[in-house]
């Protein structure tokens, strides 16, 4: 799963439109959005973080790769 941390995401709006972003770049990810954390993980089978984090800046936001986290 792959994380991104974008500061620029505020409101309902923002949320559609990254993953409307995220979505034309594999219309099978599994896209899940936190916005009070501002943060986005999505799980693509076929586009990797740099494809992601271009198509969320086209949609004309920040997007900062996060680390993964080590699973619990």
């Amino acid at each position: 799963m792959l994380t991104f941390e974008i500061n620029d995401m505020t409101c309902g709006h923002c949320v559609s439109a990254i993953t409307k972003a995220l979505k034309a770049a594999d219309p099978a990810a599994k896209v899940h959005i936190d916005l009070a954390s501002h943060r986005v993980q999505v799980e693509s089978a076929s586009a990797d973080a740099e494809e992601l984090a271009d198509a969320i800046r086209d949609a004309g936001y920040s997007a900062m790769p996060l680390p993964p986290t080590p699973a619990a």
